[in-house]
């Protein structure tokens, strides 16, 4: 092999290596969408359905993986969180991490690379998953049949499953049905949506527990329709949740 050449191999090679460690971000563009549950048959803290609107942002194409968080806990000295029973895999999303763990990822990452890297807010987590602009409504993130797009109870074979195995959603997002519930920004309401803000929500201003979005591979497929929402305490890691991350423009 040439030697121009090798290099631009090593040079293709450490280009693809940092890509993985740091997320790939997708662009969705601002808009209007209704949030919730739109037909009445969901969970009553999915209701009432209401018109959202909300400027441009950036999130993850997948959750935040093994990999790119062993790479924070490398670069910090922090200890990884227990390790599930099936192990740590690098392509896996990352599990067992609080609220607060992701905060402190989504910290370093904006230290690291010059940029405001956080957890998306719940509207802005709905409405990616949606498919933004581009959404066809589906009931599931990517389509309607939760087996083609996402990991639940009934495939999941017990564990998390690799990221961008399944079908992606119309704005190219993967895994948001499904495989890890996903932290969001917003501290928790039972009741919020009846008095939400109509532009760029951003939750109550206080409470006990944050949100969860997505449902995961221990969860039934009714649990990662788009519109379900979840909760749990900031400081409690479970092997079922995770998260992914978002930029402003």
């Amino acid at each position: 092999m040439k030697k121009s050449t090798l290099l631009l191999v090593l040079l293709l090679a450490a280009v693809m290596a940092t890509a993985q460690v740091y997320p790939s971000m997708v662009t969705v563009e601002g808009g209007t969408f209704a949030m919730g549950d739109e037909y009445g048959t969901g969970e009553p803290d999915e209701r009432p359905s209401h018109r959202v609107t909300l400027k441009a942002f950036k999130i993850a194409r997948t959750p935040t993986t093994v990999l790119q968080y062993r790479e924070f806990c490398r670069a910090t000295g922090r200890e990884m969180p227990q390790t599930p029973d099936w192990g740590w895999h690098e392509d896996h999303p990352m599990s067992n991490v609080n609220w607060e763990d992701a905060v402190a990822y989504c910290n370093w990452l904006s230290e690291k690379t010059g940029k405001s890297y956080r957890l998306p807010t719940e509207a802005e987590w709905e409405y990616a998953a949606r498919g933004g602009r581009r959404s066809k409504g589906y009931t599931y993130s990517g389509g309607q049949n939760m087996g083609e797009v996402g990991w639940y109870k009934d495939n999941s074979n017990g564990q998390v499953q690799p990221v961008a195995q399944k079908k992606a959603n119309e704005l190219g997002l993967y895994d948001m049905s499904g495989n890890i519930w996903e932290w969001c920004w917003d501290w928790y309401g039972k009741a919020y949506y009846i008095s939400a803000p109509a532009v760029n929500p951003k939750g109550v201003e206080t409470g006990t527990a944050r949100v969860i979005r997505g449902g995961s591979w221990s969860f039934v497929e009714s649990s990662c329709r788009v519109p379900n929402r979840g909760n749990g305490g900031t400081g409690r890691r479970t092997i079922n949740r995770g998260f992914r991350v978002a930029l402003s423009r």
